[in-house]
């Protein structure tokens, strides 16, 4: 009994807590090939699966799919990207014979990608010719949007003798504390 009651709390616990993609996709990474080796050589890894993740770029839709351009990132413990910042290595672009909605996958937000490399594609980014590592998409996660959480207020109708708002309110209608 004790033991069962082990496992129903633990994998309420660390339902939570799963990867955002799936264990068959993260079987086939390997985990030999970092992101700064690909972008040094992406033609020597083709075939390889890995995983990145990071923000997107760019979105380009063509007749035979889609080609996402994303600002590499590192990866957290449950795949998710942190911050695009100092710490990127680059940028790589991703294609799939799927159409992605630009509405969906909106430059700015962030997604972790597992897929197989295809080598190397050199196109133009500002004034510069750059070369992106090119990955063939098998598994896309989008990484939802986090709405900033409003201040609290208490509710309409409700009396706290004590509290007496933001500052703004404080003094609105009584110039001095009733208590001082």
């Amino acid at each position: 009994m004790k033991g069962l009651m082990v496992v129903v709390l633990s994998t309420v616990f660390f339902s939570g807590c799963a990867h955002v993609i799936s264990e068959d996709s993260r079987n086939l990474v390997d985990p030999s090939v970092t992101f700064v080796k690909l972008r040094e050589a992406p033609d020597s890894f083709k075939g390889s699966y890995i995983m990145a993740g990071g923000t997107i770029a760019s979105l380009k839709n063509e007749n035979d799919g889609s080609k996402l351009v994303v600002v590499q990132s590192v990866l957290d413990d449950f795949g998710v990207p942190t911050e695009a910042d100092a710490a990127s290595q680059g940028r790589f672009m991703a294609v799939t014979t799927v159409f992605l909605d630009p509405m969906i996958f909106k430059v700015g937000r962030k997604v972790t990608i597992v897929g197989q490399v295809e080598g190397g594609e050199v196109l133009p980014l500002g004034d510069i010719n750059y070369a992106y590592p090119v990955l063939r998409i098998r598994e896309i996660y989008l990484v939802p949007k986090t709405e900033p959480r409003p201040a609290y207020y208490p509710p309409i109708g409700y009396y706290d003798p004590f509290w007496w708002g933001p500052p703004s309110w404080r003094y609105r209608y009584y110039p001095y504390h009733p208590w001082w």
